[in-house]
């Protein structure tokens, strides 16, 4: 055999490797339509009352909804920021909870949120940040929703409704912003009955 036959590479060969780069990049597409569509689908939330809550406890407020149809038991559970110097850029944190279980949880600045830093398992786009509960400080990284708001993991959430001072350190297009909250006082019965949710200390 000729040394110059040992470098040739075969038709069948070549195919091979296009069609298998070609599966990886459908495959990446793919993963990247669906996560827009269910980042989508995360902003549009059903209805969890008038937003005209009652005292849920402290600065927590609740309001509740049924749905016409299924009957569902919805409850949502929002805390306002009191950080913020200007009402229209009062954040918010947002439990929104089915039949005794905790749907979602939104951290909701109210303000221009920055760009997306990272990436989770299925290409959802996310935003690292850093959260104080307490004495104890995390990071993680949430779900970027649109560039309107970012979605707490439910561990977050329970460290959140057991703390006495609460902060999340996020990013804006003028740099890092920390949103600070005074949880305490939250009927923590109610939203174990509405939400499954018990104090985790951090």
């Amino acid at each position: 055999m000729k040394v110059k036959d040992k470098f040739q590479v075969r038709p069948s060969t070549i195919s091979v490797l296009v069609s298998r780069d070609a599966v990886a990049i459908l495959t990446m597409v793919l993963f990247f339509t669906v996560a827009a569509l269910a980042q989508t689908r995360r902003e549009e939330r059903p209805d969890y009352g008038s937003g005209n809550g009652t005292s849920a406890g402290g600065k927590w407020t609740e309001d509740r909804a049924e749905d016409p149809m299924t009957a569902a038991k919805r409850v949502r559970f929002e805390i306002a920021a009191d950080s913020a110097t200007d009402r229209d850029e009062q954040g918010k944190v947002i439990l929104y909870c089915t039949n005794g279980k905790l749907d979602l949880a939104d951290f909701r600045p109210n303000v221009r949120i920055g760009r997306p830093d990272w990436a989770g398992w299925w290409g959802q786009p996310q935003m690292r940040v850093r959260v104080r509960a307490d004495q104890a400080h995390s990071d993680h990284s949430w779900n970027w929703v649109n560039g309107h708001f970012l979605s707490m993991d439910k561990g977050t959430a329970r460290e959140l409704i057991g703390a006495h001072l609460f902060r999340i350190e996020f990013r804006t297009p003028d740099g890092p912003r920390i949103a600070e909250f005074s949880p305490a006082g939250l009927d923590l019965n109610r939203v174990k009955d509405a939400c499954g949710l018990t104090p985790k200390r951090p």
